[in-house]
């Protein structure tokens, strides 16, 4: 998505703005470069309007991941419509050759990269998903994956379906976002800081923070079924992207092998609850993650095999996670399922 450290604008690293690394070999995610946002006032210029924008992910990455499942739990798919990316980019971009005429059918472009050059001529930084692209002008609005998915909360409450849950209660907000700010920093990113150190030093410190904080994570939901309250929340959708690639690509790809998710049983049995919940597991697609993953990233698996395993036929096993408690859409109601356009294999 970003650049990565062999220097490709789309290389391995998913997320939003600039990667590189840094002295001592230590991997350093920067902030997005465009980050208007959309708003019911329309305050930024991006007035929320049903069918205007297009949301651009790529089914391997955890960050527009986050998107997807928020879009699902909210109903927002007729009001936000989604294009889907090649999980292999080039250098490039990320590209639509899944679409026929290898061209997104609706923005009519072949590489999101052109709805950034369209909103900023000349634009030579990361091209990253996910990103939400204005239709009419066939601009970009947004790549700050950091905001997007609380503004889908916040700002489109008027287009959300009847029943959608509250992911960002106001009430919980400093405890979500004291959660969120952990998890972010030793886990979601924390994985990348293992796998892109480029020195020992850097990854054993990378290392040992997302251990210590996923012990601490494991020891907090052992006795309660969410991370903040007793519905889910925007920091379960952040956790859960991440846990739900460890075993298929950090584990072994990014060397955080101390562990696999499921040889803890309290994450293990947590990231299940979350996978068999309507709008989680009907949105991962572990082949588009394993390619990615493992044929993007030459610097770190240069022969671009992908791996057969792991078994994936325990996500559907039984995890006894509601015998805590905990009502998982609060006062609102599981989403429909997916579009059939949207459907995915399942496992």
């Amino acid at each position: 998505m970003s650049e990565s450290p062999s220097g490709s604008k789309t290389g391995p690293d998913e997320s939003a703005g600039k990667g590189s690394n840094t002295e001592p070999g230590e991997f350093k995610r920067s902030s997005s470069h465009f980050t208007d946002r959309i708003t019911a006032d329309g305050r930024d210029g991006w007035p929320v309007e049903p069918g205007r924008y297009r949301l651009v992910v790529s089914l391997a990455c955890p960050w527009a991941s986050r998107a997807l499942v928020v879009r699902r739990l909210l109903g927002l798919e007729e009001a936000l419509s989604l294009a889907v990316t090649d999980p292999i980019q080039d250098e490039r971009s990320w590209r639509f050759t899944l679409d026929p005429g290898d061209r997104d059918p609706v923005l009519g472009i072949g590489f999101l990269g052109e709805a950034y050059q369209a909103r900023e001529k000349g634009y030579d930084g990361g091209v990253s998903v996910p990103a939400i692209v204005d239709v009419p002008s066939g601009e970009l609005v947004t790549n700050d994956y950091q905001q997007l998915t609380l503004d889908l909360s916040t700002q489109w409450g008027a287009l959300h379906r009847e029943g959608a849950p509250e992911l960002y209660p106001e009430a919980l907000r400093d405890e979500i976002d004291e959660r969120m700010e952990g998890i972010y920093r030793d886990v979601n990113n924390g994985v990348y800081q293992a796998g892109f150190a480029s020195s020992q030093e850097a990854y054993d410190a990378a290392y040992a923070k997302l251990f210590a904080r996923l012990d601490q994570v494991s020891e907090h939901l052992a006795d309660r079924r969410y991370l903040v309250g007793d519905t889910i929340t925007e920091a379960d959708v952040r956790l859960f992207t991440t846990l739900v690639r460890f075993d298929a690509v950090y584990h072994g790809h990014f060397k955080c092998n101390r562990n696999k998710i499921t040889e803890d049983r309290v994450l293990w049995a947590y990231a299940r609850d979350l996978f068999q919940t309507p709008g989680f597991g009907d949105t991962v697609d572990f082949d588009h993650i394993k390619r990615h993953y493992y044929q993007v990233h030459g610097d770190i698996n240069p022969t671009r095999i992908v791996p057969r395993g792991p078994d994936l036929r325990g996500w559907r096993t039984a995890h006894h996670r509601e015998e805590l408690g905990g009502r998982p859409f609060g006062d609102g109601t599981p989403p429909p399922p997916p579009p059939t356009a949207e459907v995915i294999q399942p496992l």
